[in-house]
Formats: C-alpha cells, sequence, structure tokens
C-alpha cells in the first residue's frame, strides 16, 4: 500500500494513548495469505504469529487512538474522532493491499462527509464524489478509496475509510 498512511505514528501514539478504561482501539496487521501476523484488540490482548514457528501472546494496557494518530497525506480524521478498529491487510496482492479504519465523529454524517471531501480533494490530491454521505472515488497514487458514513445517535457518526483492495 502506497498511501501514505502513517503507521509508524500510529505505533507511537498508541503506546503514548495506553489507559485501563472503556474499550481500546482493535489494530489488526495480516500478511499475503490472509493470517494475522500481530494484532491488539479493543481489551489490550496483544497476538503475534510470525512465519517459522513463534506465536505469543501478552496484555498490555488499553489504548485508544483519536484523529490525531491516523492521517492520510496530512489529513487527518474528522476532530474530535476516535478509532475503534485499524486493519492493514497485504492479501490483496493485486492491489498492493487494504487499510480499513473504523472510526466515530462528534458530528453529523453530511458534515462529516463535507470536511473530508474538501480536506482530501484539495489538501491530499485525491478524486473524489460524493454518493449521499458517502465519498468514492481514488486517492493521489490511484488506489481505490471510501469513506462509508452512518448516523450514530443525535448529531454523531460512524464511519469507514478503505483504501486499497
Amino acid at each position: 500500500m502506497s498511501v501514505k498512511v502513517t503507521l509508524a505514528l500510529i505505533a507511537a501514539a498508541a503506546l503514548a494513548a495506553c489507559g485501563d478504561s472503556g474499550t481500546g482501539t482493535s489494530i489488526a496487521i495480516n500478511t499475503g495469505d490472509g493470517n494475522m501476523v500481530a494484532g491488539v484488540d479493543g481489551n489490550g490482548q496483544l497476538a503475534i504469529n510470525l512465519p517459522g514457528g513463534f506465536a505469543g501472546n501478552v496484555k498490555l494496557p488499553k489504548m485508544t487512538l483519536n484523529a490525531d494518530n491516523f492521517d492520510m497525506n496530512g489529513v487527518h480524521l474528522f476532530p474530535g474522532s476516535t478509532i475503534s478498529g485499524l486493519n492493514v491487510d497485504a492479501n490483496d496482492k493485486q492491489n498492493g493491499g487494504l487499510v480499513r479504519v473504523t472510526f466515530a465523529s462528534p458530528a453529523s454524517p453530511g458534515t462529516v462527509r463535507d470536511w473530508f471531501f474538501e480536506k482530501l480533494s484539495k489538501q491530499a490530491g485525491f478524486q473524489i464524489t460524493a454518493s449521499g454521505d458517502d465519498l468514492i472515488g481514488t486517492t493521489d497514487e490511484n488506489e481505490p478509496f471510501r469513506l462509508d458514513l452512518a448516523p450514530d445517535g443525535a448529531d454523531r457518526s460512524k464511519g469507514t475509510i478503505v483504501i486499497g483492495g
């Protein structure tokens, strides 16, 4: 995946964002054959399963990632958003992999969509169009991009970003 999704920043921020309250962010990194290499669930359980037979589980403090811990070519998530899941999957070799991010935002789907449209099309060079509350198109490197948004109560939304695949 060649979109400049800042995974190193996410890893560093994850350590800084550790806490023991509520449900944390789930993170999974998968290999080209579809097997998970490493992952952390929302309760802080770290699982590692490397080729060659090394496997292990470690309990870490829960971590919560927010809007500042993720960016796409310099565009962070909508301000005040929290990330509930991050999945990096190298299984789709034809398209260079897939990144899926699930998040919650403190604004309506239309507000979040309009904010992303402005930032991604002008600042990050994505070619996107609106489809209802969603955005579809390509990144600046011509990789498939999709943002799906749905209401989650009054003036709140849940979203999923998929890059690649």
